[in-house]
């Protein structure tokens, strides 16, 4: 028998006060995704990774 394993990858909309750390915990326990249409705030997280 072939068992499958299926990776569920969460997406978070928005990095402000609420996304960015709601992004870094449960990144913690799964692989996520995070969206934002702020470009200065995507080059300063950029810069701090």
């Amino acid at each position: 028998m072939i068992t499958k394993m299926i990776t569920k990858m969460i997406g978070l909309i928005g990095l402000g006060y609420v996304g960015l750390p709601l992004t870094v915990e449960f990144g913690k326990k799964r692989e996520i995704i995070g969206f934002d249409t702020n470009k200065n705030r995507i080059d300063l997280l950029k810069i701090v990774k």
